[in-house]
């Protein structure tokens, strides 16, 4: 618990270093969240910078079936076994364009990135803006 403590005690450090400098830009946190942990996370950065909140959703939501890594037919699985899959997202932020720093938050899968943060990257243009990866993981303390 320590080390989750001191983690998210250095997540707030930077995201206070990086507001204060770059006051006057708006912020963008975006994450994705199968099971709440990302989330959690993503909300201690918008009360860290004052960012807006936006959830990259999924057009299917995952079930528990869905994420049941044990499972080589399980949707997640099957996805992650493609580096060419792209699940389809439910929506796109409005007004991207306004932002000029984004988080982008996930769940580690398969010691990477969901292929649904693929999907959003790639559904936009984030030439000319600052990105900042954050990633949590379930299966280490």
């Amino acid at each position: 618990m320590k080390i989750k403590s001191m983690i998210m005690v250095v997540i707030m450090m930077l995201c206070i270093t990086i507001n204060a400098q770059e006051q006057s830009n708006k912020t963008l946190v975006a994450y994705f969240s199968a099971t709440g942990t990302t989330e959690k996370a993503a909300k201690l950065i918008v009360e860290v910078t004052g960012g807006t909140l936006y959830e990259i959703q999924p057009e299917k939501e995952y079930v528990t079936a869905d994420l049941d890594w044990h499972d080589k037919s399980s949707r997640s699985s099957v996805e992650m076994s493609n580096a060419k899959s792209r699940p389809a997202l439910k929506s796109k932020p409005e007004n991207l364009a306004d932002y000029d720093i984004i988080y982008i938050g996930f769940p580690i899968w398969w010691n990477s990135a969901p292929r649904i943060i693929n999907t959003f990257i790639e559904s936009d243009d984030f030439a000319g803006k600052t990105i900042i990866p954050f990633a949590t993981s379930g299966s280490s303390s």
